[in-house]
């Protein structure tokens, strides 16, 4: 039996962007785009694992702040995530692509044009939520 791999990711804004990153095509789920971060560690604390996981992934530095949502996704009847979107705040650094693809500053509209894993969306609806509440 398969057990679930609990994944952070980051929500990360700026100036009504969100930071999403292309996963590598060799990869699971490969090609395909979500919010940066990765798996925590066996005892890891999940906040210290999404910051480790950014700067591991993309070499910046962020702050873990509060937790926006988790999601429960299972791929193919193989692969059971569990990933919780933990708001971060950027800290300092250049993106670099040391293990995604390809990055983008995106609205929250424009992220319908990206190809997002089913994982992430809850995130995404989550934050509009948000934002509509904050009109």
């Amino acid at each position: 039996m398969a057990f679930p791999i609990l994944v952070t990711a980051a929500i990360i804004e700026d100036d009504g962007k969100f930071l999403i990153t292309q996963r590598p095509l060799d990869k699971h789920n490969g090609g395909r785009w979500e919010f940066p971060g990765g798996k925590v560690d066996f005892g890891e604390d999940p906040r210290l694992g999404i910051e480790r996981e950014i700067d591991e992934e993309l070499g910046i530095t962020v702050k873990a702040e509060e937790l926006l949502e988790y999601s429960s996704h299972v791929y193919n009847s193989e692969k059971h995530i569990i990933l919780l979107g933990i708001h971060c705040a950027f800290t300092h650094g250049e993106i670099e692509k040391k293990e995604i693809a390809d990055f983008k500053w995106v609205t929250l509209d424009e992220m319908n044009s990206y190809n997002v894993t089913e994982a992430d969306l809850p995130f995404i609806e989550q934050l509009r939520e948000i934002e509509s509440n904050k009109c």
